[in-house]
């Protein structure tokens, strides 16, 4: 692992759970952890409920933009966690791979959001933990 571990958040459109878990980790990361996201079929913009979800939690994620998947992605990464959309990554030697089986947020309205929400931060907690060796 990278002096600076890396993670890589993929979801099919990324526009809901990996916007989500990538900025939720960025927010705990403090700087500690590189964080990407992407999706192999990008949507047009993040989804509204997502964004209101995490506003809910003081993070502001109105200026993120979903991001075409690439190999690149995948290569410069330590971690790479699907969101439980069924999206396949390229696979490379000596990285983690992990799947977070999530319900998806795309069509719901916020209250169904908000345990997903609260669901992928507990995960991405526990990863924090992990690849930073603390409590």
């Amino acid at each position: 692992m990278n002096a600076k571990p890396e993670v890589l958040f993929v979801c099919v459109h990324n526009a809901g759970r990996s916007q989500m878990a990538a900025a939720l980790l960025q927010h705990y990361a403090l700087g500690r952890v590189a964080v990407r996201s992407a999706g192999s079929a990008p949507s047009d913009e993040v989804n509204p409920a997502a964004v209101e979800a995490l506003a809910e939690s003081g993070l502001d994620i109105t200026a993120e933009v979903p991001a075409k998947l690439t190999t690149e992605d995948v290569e410069a990464s330590d971690v790479v966690i699907t969101m439980g959309c069924g999206d396949t990554c390229p696979v490379f030697p000596g990285k983690r791979y992990l799947d977070w089986n999530l319900d998806d947020p795309a069509g719901q309205d916020i209250a169904a959001v908000r345990p997903i929400r609260d669901e992928i931060d507990r995960r991405v907690r526990a990863l924090l933990a992990e690849l930073l060796d603390v409590d």
